[in-house]
């Protein structure tokens, strides 16, 4: 329980960071903003034009009799709005960190600064670190769909699947959330995909915390724009937690004067700390 309440803590240090830094915080919203347009208009279209996709990919219903054909299209229609939704959800923090990189690596970058007086770097190109963030999100992005269909099976159980299945859902949903956030971080600090997945893996409850009521919150797109920037620099302080870096985790993380790193000694080169591989 402890962890959990610690998982929390971050998102909501995370929430009061950007909220003491409001230019931090302006430009980590145009990602999400960017994204929750092209988001609304694929979800617009397929809600007005999904039933004619369904009817062109089943003609083999066209000659089924009575009701039969507008019942199986029926459900068709609406199991693939519930899969769209499904997969925007799952998707949508993949797609606005690939979009928002430079914003949320710039953001990431001062909540280092601001707590330890430096921003460890990962020495790579721009254009390296974006194709490995797309590599690394696209693996994500299938495990998580691979588990969604899981769910989605299991929800047709009786009792199970409207009860135990549900949170299960948030669970899985916010764990791979917390990977794609924290990803931001790790990646400056030599992190690979393996390892960041072993690091959250080894602190369950942590990640669970962060990222179950962070799932919950996320269904609701909009709300999803206006947590991004926080949940980027709580999950920030979080990397600092994974990697055995003093992030002021028993302290609200205010210390921001940067005169100090991760253990109070001065770091007079300005580099970071040695990356873990």
């Amino acid at each position: 329980m402890r962890e959990l309440g610690r998982g929390f803590g971050y998102l909501v240090k995370g929430q009061r960071w950007v909220a003491q830094h409001g230019k931090q915080f302006g430009w980590g919203l145009l990602p999400g903003l960017i994204t929750l347009v092209l988001y609304a208009g694929a979800l617009v279209a397929l809600a007005l034009w999904g039933t004619d996709l369904v009817s062109w990919a089943t003609p083999f219903a066209d000659d089924w009799s009575g009701p039969w054909p507008g019942l199986f299209r029926g459900f068709l229609t609406v199991l693939l709005f519930a899969l769209a939704l499904l997969l925007s959800v799952v998707t949508f923090t993949a797609v606005t960190l690939l979009i928002g990189e430079p914003f949320y690596e710039s953001l990431s970058e001062q909540v280092d600064i601001s707590v330890a007086g430096f921003a460890p770097e990962s020495g790579l190109p721009l254009w390296r670190e974006l194709l490995l963030s797309i590599g690394d999100s696209l693996r994500i992005v299938v495990r998580a769909l691979i588990w969604g269909v899981l769910l989605f099976g299991l929800g047709f159980l009786p009792v199970v699947g409207q009860t135990v299945v549900p949170v299960m859902g948030f669970f899985v949903t916010g764990f791979f959330l917390v990977e794609e956030l924290t990803a931001v971080a790790l990646q400056r600090r030599g992190v690979r995909l393996r390892d960041r997945l072993a690091l959250l893996r080894a602190r369950k409850s942590l990640a669970w915390g962060f990222g179950a009521p962070l799932a919950v919150v996320f269904l609701v797109p909009f709300v999803a724009v206006f947590l991004m920037p926080g949940a980027v620099a709580g999950a920030t302080l979080m990397a600092r937690d994974l990697m055995g870096e003093d992030a002021g985790a028993d302290d609200d993380s205010d210390d921001a004067d940067g005169s100090g790193d991760a253990s109070g000694t001065p770091r007079p080169d300005g580099r970071g700390a040695p990356t873990a591989r």
